[in-house]
């Protein structure tokens, strides 16, 4: 049986569900953003042949984006992934996109011969890499069963972010059967936790009713949802990715951009329109990421005291 250091992926968090249109992307690249910002080093694995990362972060049509052919190639070959360095200060990036389509097609295939390799190509692939930094985060396809599979088999910790419509909460069923399927190879998979997302201004009931739904379907456990929501900002995920920007960054350009009666004045000129929800829903992300810190931090103390 191939064998894991399960410590190193020990801060290793896959952002996952079956369902798209949950703002995994978002959430991902966000999160890894402002863990960023506040000193944490960073890698963020891109595992979605969609590729969408790209956007957030802004390299789209940058040279260094190989579509995911480095990352392809370590999951089917063990081959060494080129990371694009500092995207960020302290964040850097294992290239998604196109090239994983048949990585999953090989993966697959291999999946008759030797199905451990196959389930851990990924946890392989960031053995060596993870302890190089604070948090790994993944950003995980909706769809790709093979390639779904890797990224909770390498994770330590799994994040669902759903809608409060019944139709989204319905992919949670699938995750958990998902996290199952991994049991076997990786033992310490844990889930973080369910982030209500795409929530309206005043849906107080629509959300006290997703938070109860949710606590059902995971036994009782009234604390699997986490406090912090994502308001619904069709704008501001527009606008970001417009301009290669993550919300916190949009969020300072709106901030610092000239005021109106400035520009009605003739003292300034009219920057390109932004959304003013962009405050908002960066303070979403933002309570989200403390909010993951804080339980990551607290079942860390309490295994350090079990051992004591």
């Amino acid at each position: 049986m191939m064998k894991i250091n399960r410590e190193t992926l020990s801060r290793v968090i896959t952002v996952i569900n079956g369902k798209g249109g949950v703002l995994k992307t978002t959430l991902v690249a966000n999160t890894a953003g402002l863990l960023a910002a506040s000193g944490f080093r960073v890698l963020v694995v891109d595992l979605d042949p969609q590729g969408n990362l790209a956007e957030d972060f802004g390299y789209t049509d940058k040279p260094e984006n190989d579509n995911g052919s480095s990352l392809a190639a370590a999951l089917m070959f063990n081959h060494q992934p080129q990371l694009y360095h500092n995207v960020r200060p302290n964040l850097d990036v294992l290239m998604g996109g196109e090239s994983l389509d048949s990585a999953s097609a090989g993966l697959a295939a291999m999946q008759g011969k030797d199905p451990m390799r196959a389930k851990l190509a990924l946890a392989q692939t960031l053995e060596p890499l993870a302890p190089e930094y604070d948090m790994v985060l993944i950003d995980c396809p909706p769809g790709d069963e093979m390639l779904q599979t890797n990224a909770v088999a390498a994770a330590r910790w799994a994040l669902v972010p759903v809608k409060s419509d019944k139709a989204s909460r319905k992919g949670l069923s699938a995750v958990a059967k998902r996290l199952d399927a991994v049991i076997d190879v990786n033992p310490d998979l844990d889930l973080l936790g369910v982030v209500l997302v795409d929530v309206g201004r005043g849906a107080t009931r629509i959300e006290r009713e997703a938070r109860q739904q949710i606590s059902d379907l995971f036994g009782g456990y009234a604390d699997i949802t986490l406090t912090a929501t994502i308001r619904h900002s069709e704008a501001t995920a527009q606008a970001a990715r417009e301009r290669g920007l993550l919300v916190p960054e949009l969020d300072e350009f709106v901030q610092n951009g000239p005021k109106w009666f400035e520009i009605r004045r003739g003292q300034a000129e009219a920057a390109t329109l932004a959304p003013r929800t962009a405050t908002n829903v960066a303070d979403d992300l933002q309570a989200i990421t403390e909010e993951i810190v804080s339980r990551i931090t607290l079942s860390e103390n309490a295994a350090v005291s079990e051992q004591a």
